[in-house]
């Protein structure tokens, strides 16, 4: 990046007495006081995370694992990451025969790795700054739809051309809402494997009962290897483990990718992601949950087939109930408008900012207009292909026919004028998607899903009602309908689905397929939610960047833009917390709370090999002297949120110390506003990985690898 985010440019000279809170860019480290990050623990020079002249640093030893983060652990391109992280390779090699989800999977050489169909890594190369041109494209007089689609065709454009050179992934990044525009030049790897999964039993152990909770005695981690031209990578950055490890009181920093925050919403935005969007959440996850696990009861197909997808619906219907507890419990909302109100006054009386407030005024009109249609929206959202999301939650009978329909679509355009997705870069990646959901997809729980689907869509209010399900469904029996749509549909078959990416919109709807023609008949009702979305964009684009710069000015101190998937580095320390009155929770838990936790059945039924050697006590270099024990877990006051999953963390020296796998319950609402009382991640202890290769897998190879034994 050529300079520092536009709205920090004028105030990272200020104190940075706060910064502990943030999720900072590489370059923004560069920033800060020295001095000060030598206080919280750093021992490296700053230029050694990230060499301003070579665009490139330690930092970018941690790498992109589709969605999650990682972090690259030996020179031969091994990364560590979330067991979760790579659960879908876990599935995709899975059978009733040879269950590796359940039973782990330990690689007994490298040609024993197991290659994934579908899941990228991405390697930081470049950050360049291209605010000006971005926003040069803009014509005069462009009203705010015509705004966003012009943003979107020069972002393609810049993409395009950046993607020239072999093996690269592009993006242009967005802050804060179109404060800046970065264009992110990344190494893109195709050819990812697995070389290490603990059971099951060990990577989710505590199942939901323990998701978002301390204490915590989960070992989510896992081992993959990256490969280019069929030979491992030779990686130019890598984090060596420490078998030290980390004690209460020590600095961290934990490095990664994460998704999205929303800290630079005013607070009729934040009150619309409480009342409309968790709320949503919850309950239509919720439903879709109790459909794929009533439908698998009597079936390990179908179990297996549906992990992936259930996995994530229980994460993030949790999650959903997470941030409405904080949202009540912090008075989130509340404080929000407070601090609106107090910007708003503040920027009164300054004629430099004096179009804040009409800023302010034009976001709340348009947060209002969302609302009108936001079930509608919702619905459509979740059940068919955007670039947020490439593959929706729901029923994969209109994931595969939208995709289908607007794919055909989509290709009529130039490329420079497709949605994102569909983007002749992207179309490989539809293409594997289709191919690797084969395996998430179980008819019987399928069919219950879109009939759900299509019940709430019947029940929204006239203003709201959805074209094409009106015409499919509206009239006569739906789960009938349904049915015959199913037995006379070809989509399902994989064959028959990737011929259909192919085809003209004529050749598609000449087939007369009954879901085919659902998806054409929805394609009518995604545009017109995209002409909307990108009228609501449009207006965002042009008045967040004068409210946030009116933040800025008023905080007079250092603020990290909101997650969006870029690269980034938050400072911390291991530390415990209070929940709540009259109790504290250490910072640490051991392998004994795993044993003491063991009931034999799930999701608290450790596998025999653990017990065994948990009995013997031989816990080696492992053992932490002050607990006497394996360190299991520990938490640290990190800002992290969804896509820091995997993230690696380090030490002052840049030594793996943990893992990063999630937050407590009472953090879960921190993606709205960091409160250092309660803001813990919980990390898994690098030593558990260690003592589990060590005394129960006997991996000596990959000990080997790792410098961990001769």
């Amino acid at each position: 990046m050529k300079r520092p985010l536009a709205l920090l440019a004028a105030i990272l000279l200020a104190s940075t007495l706060h910064a502990v809170e943030g999720k900072w860019t590489p370059q923004q480290v560069l920033q800060l006081d020295r001095a000060w990050l030598k206080k919280l623990g750093l021992e490296l020079p700053p230029e050694r995370l990230w060499d301003p002249k070579r665009g490139t640093g330690l930092l970018a030893g941690t790498v992109n694992v589709g969605g999650c983060s990682g972090g690259f652990i030996s020179p031969e391109g091994l990364f560590i990451t979330n067991h979760h992280c790579l659960f879908g390779l876990l599935q995709e090699h899975s059978t009733p025969q040879n269950d590796i989800i359940t039973n782990g999977y330990v690689a007994s050489s490298r040609a024993g790795e197991l290659r994934g169909k579908s899941l990228r890594l991405t390697i930081p190369r470049t950050f360049t700054d291209v605010t000006q041109q971005v926003l040069a494209a803009v014509p005069a007089g462009a009203d705010d739809a015509q705004r966003q689609r012009a943003i979107e065709k020069k972002g393609n454009e810049l993409v395009e051309a950046c993607e020239k050179r072999p093996a690269t992934r592009c993006r242009v990044a967005a802050f804060d809402g179109g404060v800046q525009y970065v264009l992110v030049d990344a190494q893109e790897i195709s050819d990812v494997r697995l070389v290490y999964a603990p059971p099951r039993a060990v990577g989710e152990y505590g199942g939901e009962i323990d998701n978002w909770m301390w204490p915590r005695h989960t070992g989510d981690f896992a081992i993959g290897r990256a490969y280019v031209d069929d030979a491992p990578l030779k990686t130019e950055f890598h984090f060596p483990l420490s078998t030290r490890g980390i004690k209460p009181g020590e600095f961290v920093m934990v490095l990664g990718y994460p998704g999205t925050t929303y800290r630079s919403l005013i607070a009729p935005e934040m009150e619309e992601r409480r009342d409309l969007f968790f709320t949503r959440r919850r309950d239509v996850f919720g439903e879709w949950i109790r459909i794929l696990e009533e439908s698998t009861k009597e079936s390990e197909e179908g179990r297996i087939a549906v992990a992936d997808n259930l996995k994530t619906l229980l994460n993030r219907f949790k999650n959903a109930e997470g941030q409405l507890a904080g949202f009540r419990r912090g008075s989130i909302v509340e404080k929000q408008r407070a601090a609106d109100e107090a910007v708003l006054a503040w920027a009164k009386a300054r004629p430099e900012h004096a179009a804040a407030a009409e800023a302010y005024r034009g976001l709340v009109a348009n947060i209002e207009e969302q609302k009108k249609t936001f079930d509608r929206d919702f619905l459509l959202t979740n059940v068919s292909p955007t670039s947020l999301s490439p593959v929706p939650m729901g029923p994969k009978a209109l994931y595969f026919a939208t995709a289908v329909a607007r794919s055909a679509v989509e290709r009529r355009k130039p490329d420079s004028e497709r949605e994102p997705l569909y983007m002749e870069r992207n179309l490989p990646r539809v293409r594997e998607r289709m191919e690797r959901e084969q395996k998430n997809l179980f008819l019987p729980a399928d069919r219950r899903m879109l009939e759900a689907v299509v019940r709430r869509a019947l029940a929204l209010p006239p203003s709201q009602r959805i074209a094409a399900i009106d015409r499919a469904f509206g009239s006569g029996d739906a789960a009938a309908a349904i049915e015959r749509m199913y037995a006379e549909t070809k989509i399902f078959d994989l064959a028959e689905r990737l011929k259909m990416l192919g085809e003209s919109p004529e050749q598609l709807r000449s087939r007369h397929d009954p879901l085919v023609d659902l998806g054409f008949a929805l394609e009518e009702d995604l545009r017109d939610l995209q002409q909307r979305r990108d009228r609501w964009e449009g207006t965002g684009s042009r008045l967040r960047p004068l409210w946030r710069r009116a933040v800025a000015a008023h905080a007079g101190r250092p603020i990290a833009p909101d997650a969006n998937s870029t690269l980034r580095v938050s400072f911390a320390h291991v530390k415990g917390y209070r929940p709540r009155d009259g109790v504290f929770y250490v910072p640490q838990t051991t392998l004994s709370g795993v044993i003491e936790k063991h009931t034999g059945e799930e999701p608290f039924d450790v596998p025999d090999p653990i017990l065994a050697a948990a009995a013997k006590k031989e816990y080696g270099p492992w053992k932490d002297a002050a607990l006497d024990d394996v360190p299991v877990n520990f938490l640290a006051d990190a800002d992290t949120t969804g896509g820091n999953s995997g993230s690696p963390v380090v030490n002052g020296r840049g030594e793996v110390v943990g893992v990063n796998f999630d937050r407590v319950w009472e953090n879960v609402a921190n993606d709205f506003g960091y409160n250092p009382e309660i803001a813990r991640n919980i990390s898994v202890d690098i030593r558990y990985l260690l003592w589990l290769l060590d005394r129960v897998e006997n991996a000596d190879s990959l000990l080997r690898e790792l410098g961990i034994r001769k």
